[in-house]
C-alpha cells in the first residue's frame, strides 16, 4: 500500500487528433483518431511512467491513443476505463461546426450563447455538469489509487475541467485553459494539503506541455 503522505501524481494526455473538418464538435461521437505521429508518441512513452495506473475513456480515440503510447513503450496495457471523464457531452450538436447549429435551430442556439458554460446544448449536457462529474470522478480515483502514478488518456474538456478543479476556476474562467492534442498536462494530488493543510490540495505542475518541447 502507498504512503498516505505520496502525492497522486496525475499525468493527463490529451488523445491524438481527430481528422475531419476544423470547427467541428465532437463531443461524446465515438469517432477515431490519428495515431501516425510516431515521434510524438515516442516522446510521450519515454516521458510518461511505465508503473502507473492507466486510465482511458468509453470513446476510442483515447483507447487508440494509449495502445499506441504503450507500442511505442513496448508494453500492454490494460487501462481501466472511466465513462466519468468522457468528453462533454453535446447531444444532437455532435458533429456539427458551429454555423451548422445556428442554421438548423437559431433560437435554441441563442439561448445557449447567453450563458454558454452553463447551459445545456439540445440533448447534452453544460460544461458546468462535465466539470461536477469529472470532479466526482477524480475524487473518487483518487481515494482508490492514493499515492500512485495515474496516467489518464481524455480530451480536451475532461482536463480542461481537472485544471479548474485543482485552481478552483468557475466555467467560464475555464475556458481560458487551452488543451493541445497529445499534450501533458501534470497536477499531483496532496491528501493532507499544501502549508500544513492550511492550502490547497493540488499542485500544479504543469499545463499543455507539448510533448515535442519536453526534453
Amino acid at each position: 500500500m502507498s504512503d498516505s503522505h505520496e502525492p497522486t501524481r496525475w499525468w493527463w494526455v490529451r488523445h491524438g487528433p481527430v481528422h475531419g473538418p476544423l470547427g467541428r464538435i465532437y463531443g461524446q461521437s465515438d469517432v477515431p483518431c490519428d495515431f501516425s505521429d510516431t515521434d510524438s508518441f515516442n516522446t510521450l512513452a519515454a516521458i510518461l511512467p511505465t508503473d502507473a495506473v492507466w486510465i482511458v475513456t468509453p470513446l476510442q480515440r483515447t483507447r487508440m491513443t494509449a495502445e499506441a503510447i504503450a507500442a511505442a513503450k513496448g508494453v500492454v496495457l490494460t487501462p481501466v476505463v472511466e465513462p466519468d471523464l468522457a468528453e462533454q457531452n453535446f447531444g444532437r450538436w455532435q458533429g456539427l461546426n458551429w454555423s451548422e447549429m445556428q442554421e438548423r435551430d437559431p433560437q435554441t442556439y441563442a439561448a445557449f450563447w447567453r450563458d454558454p458554460t452553463r447551459n445545456s446544448p439540445p440533448g447534452g449536457e453544460s460544461y458546468a455538469t462535465q466539470m461536477e462529474r469529472t470532479r466526482t470522478a477524480i475524487e473518487r480515483l483518487n481515494a482508490r489509487y492514493a499515492g500512485r502514478d495515474i496516467v489518464c488518456v481524455s480530451h480536451g474538456g475532461t482536463i480542461r475541467a481537472a485544471v479548474a478543479m485543482a485552481l478552483d476556476l468557475s466555467p467560464e474562467t475555464a475556458m481560458a485553459v487551452v488543451v493541445d492534442n497529445l499534450s501533458i498536462t501534470r497536477l499531483n494530488h496532496v491528501q493532507d494539503g499544501l502549508l500544513r493543510g492550511k492550502g490547497g490540495v493540488w499542485m500544479v505542475q504543469g499545463i499543455n506541455a507539448p510533448c515535442r518541447w519536453i526534453p
